[in-house]
């Protein structure tokens, strides 16, 4: 299902993979304790169908297991108030971080062992989640981290 910017942001799938939702990329307890809009641009929504269709998506279907998304889509505003870096993917709609209790490191095993595309790879161990990006209009550098 399409979604346009300004609509209500539930739990309408992502073109139309049941497993990701707009609320699951959009909710953010900060923007709800401060009273903020975190409604991505058109631009962010679009970055967020790229990252759903091309990696998130084929990673749950692998992974055969829901996949918690800890945090999606960030408006400038709410990144700065999380301490987000400055031009953080995640304000572009192209990244997310994810969590499944066998931890980030088997999330990332199962990313690179299916050969698939991505931007970054971060696996942070002390806060147990992977942050994975995409971008559909660059270079994806297939970067791995490990914080």
């Amino acid at each position: 299902m399409e979604i346009k910017a300004g609509k209500n942001y539930t739990s309408q799938s992502i073109t139309g993979c049941d497993r990701f939702t707009w609320e699951d990329f959009t909710y953010s307890e900060t923007a709800v304790k401060n009273g903020l809009s975190n409604i991505p641009t058109p631009q962010a929504e679009e970055a967020i169908r790229e990252l759903v269709v091309h990696l998130l998506y084929p990673l749950q279907q692998l992974y055969g297991k829901p996949i918690r998304i800890t945090s999606g889509y960030r408006s400038p505003v709410v990144n700065y108030l999380v301490n987000g870096v400055i031009g953080s993917q995640h304000t572009k709609g192209e990244a997310a971080d994810l969590y499944v209790p066998e931890g980030p490191d088997y999330l990332l095993h199962l990313v690179c062992s299916a050969g698939f595309t991505f931007d970054q790879a971060i696996v942070y161990r002390k806060r147990f989640f992977l942050h994975l990006s995409y971008t559909a209009n660059g270079r994806n550098r297939q970067e791995i981290l490990y914080q």
